[in-house]
């Protein structure tokens, strides 16, 4: 056992000393150490049932022979941290969450681990960890949000970012808004939606990393309590056949990830994490693939933003096993590999029925032949961009409109909100990559305040920056190069003609080689906007987003 470092009798008894300071027993120092890293804190909604996630967890490792120790991992809310300073904080704690749960883990000696997440960069980071640390490990997240119900139909955070741009166009009432504000949100967990916090725990169902469930359950029923106890009876069963996060997480198990996150439509996020994931897993990841997956699978789901259902939905109608099960049809899941569960992906999803063919299409019935998620590039964006697009409307698919260009987010929604975006604009926000932010920070607000003016049927926008996982529209995000290291996009103008084509994955900057070589030689990089701290030494180390923004 990995603690025997620090627990066995004589040449421990330092270590034992300690350990006896926590009130542990002998009895309990001869159990394996199982490591359970709780999320639980007092500000992400997603967050604040973790506590009883967590506790229900100890029961399950106790049950099954362990020693459950709690430490903690930490967690930004990005819908609190949106439009503001804070939200160049998010992407940035994924690597925070990955360095500090390896740090716990190894100096702690734990025998396994059992992550408890659930928001947006919290799976992720903790995915990292768990490939990195290559120890038996499971996860068990909070769970997801139950819908809101505004106006005899239910809603959600999406709905409640959009509602501010009407009533700033004078669409809906003070009075409309403030319901909106108090229906939105019903109940803990993370927002209701198939946004980047619900994308990343349902496909960890589908790395093989969590149990069945584990994506949909939400997180009010008695049944994520229960999963947690499943989750942690099921560690030491890991333990035992040894059975570790880099024997589920393959080559195979991600491109499986790749294949659900097109069949379910998941946050254009997912094209940041999961390559960040393999690459701790010894995987290069390279989106080029993604296309090459979209065109064979089609996309069975429209959760919101996409549509008019929900995570609550998705888990009636039988989860993410029952939308495996009908990708599964067409023979694209590799469904020999080993999960968590200790059986492979085909015993897993065997006999799992679709109980509802308008939340999860069949195959023969998809919202559309190819994925949610399409990688375009050309001549704006050499090295790939990334858009959702299973939210985009079909006449704004191809678009064709002059730039509007903004070095920040704060000018572009002082555009927008002034209202000198117009029908056939393309809106250009760059200096928001993972280096200009620096943190890469999410664009919800900009979008919400567009589809909110009842611009979304004729509007475009381009980002170096990303989008959130409740982002709708023709909204194109990850542009590589991005501006802070001289990519295309820093040398847009105003007036330039941008011409999009997602159907066949390609984006143009309508302006002669000549004239753009003349542009790229008066461009001078710009002043980093922040010189001191965390976010100073990220800008420095951290790679360009299509590598998924790992650290170098």
């Amino acid at each position: 056992m990995r603690s025997d470092a620090v627990r066995t009798p004589v040449k421990c008894a330092p270590q034992r000393s300690l350990m006896h300071a926590l009130g542990m027993t002998d009895e309990e120092m001869k159990k394996p150490l199982i490591g359970i890293v709780s999320s639980y804190n007092e500000i992400v909604p997603g967050h604040m049932n973790i506590d009883k996630i967590v506790e229900a967890v100890k029961i399950g490792v106790a049950m099954a022979g362990g020693n459950p120790i709690v430490f903690p991992a930490i967690a930004v809310c990005d819908g609190i941290a949106m439009g503001h300073k804070g939200m160049k904080y998010s992407l940035v704690t994924r690597d925070l969450i990955a360095d500090s749960t390896e740090s716990m883990a190894i100096a702690h000696a734990f025998d396994a681990l059992v992550m408890v997440p659930n928001c947006d960069k919290n799976v992720p980071g903790l995915l990292m960890a768990a490939a990195r640390l290559n120890i038996p490990t499971i996860f068990v997240s909070g769970g997801p949000m139950l819908a809101g119900r505004f106006a005899g139909h239910k809603t959600s955070l999406s709905s409640m970012f959009e509602a501010v741009g009407s009533y700033n166009s004078g669409k809906i009432t003070l009075d409309e808004l403030n319901e909106y504000e108090n229906k939105a949100c019903p109940s803990c967990g993370s927002c209701s939606g198939m946004y980047t916090a619900n994308s990343m725990n349902c496909l960890t169902e589908v790395l093989g990393m969590g149990l069945r469930g584990n994506g949909t359950i939400p997180a009010v029923y008695s049944e994520r309590i229960q999963l947690g106890k499943k989750a942690g009876m099921k560690i030491m069963e890991l333990l035992e056949k040894d059975i570790k996060p880099r024997d589920i997480m393959t080559e195979d198990a991600f491109r499986n990830a790749l294949t659900m996150d097109m069949a379910l439509g998941c946050s254009t996020n997912s094209m940041l994490h999961l390559p960040a994931i393999a690459h701790e897993c010894g995987i290069d990841l390279n989106l080029d693939i993604a296309n090459e997956i979209s065109a064979k699978t089609p996309n069975l789901c429209h959760l919101a933003p996409a549509g008019r259902t929900y995570m609550e939905d998705l888990n009636e109608a039988g989860g993410i096993y029952a939308v495996m099960n009908e990708i599964n049809k067409l023979g694209l899941l590799k469904t020999d590999l080993i999960t968590c569960t200790g059986k492979t992906i085909a015993e897993n999803i065997e006999g799992v029925v679709n109980k509802n063919p308008e939340i999860i299409r069949p195959v023969e019935n998809p919202y559309s032949a190819t994925g949610g998620i399409a990688v375009l590039r050309g001549n704006l964006a050499p090295d790939s961009c990334v858009v959702k697009r299973s939210a985009v409307l079909p006449e704004m698919l191809k678009h064709t409109g002059p730039a509007k260009v903004f070095d920040c987010e704060e000018d572009a929604m002082a555009a927008i909100n002034d209202g000198f975006i117009s029908e056939g604009d393309v809106v250009v926000i760059r200096y928001e990559g993972p280096k200009g932010g620096p943190g890469m920070r999410e664009m919800l607000n900009p979008t919400s305040a567009i589809m909110g003016r009842g611009l979304g049927s004729s509007v475009a926008l381009i980002t170096d920056g990303r989008f959130s996982g409740a982002t709708r529209g023709a909204c194109i995000g990850h542009v590589c190069p991005e501006a802070a290291v001289g990519g295309p996009i820093a040398l847009v103008e105003d007036g330039d003609i941008i011409e999009i084509d997602i159907p066949a994955n390609t984006i143009k900057l309508i302006v002669s080689d000549e004239e753009l070589a003349k542009r790229r030689a008066e461009w001078q990089p710009r002043e980093p906007k922040i010189t001191t701290g965390y976010l100073a030494r990220y800008a420095k180390l951290v790679s360009s987003s299509a590598k998924g923004a790992v650290l170098s």
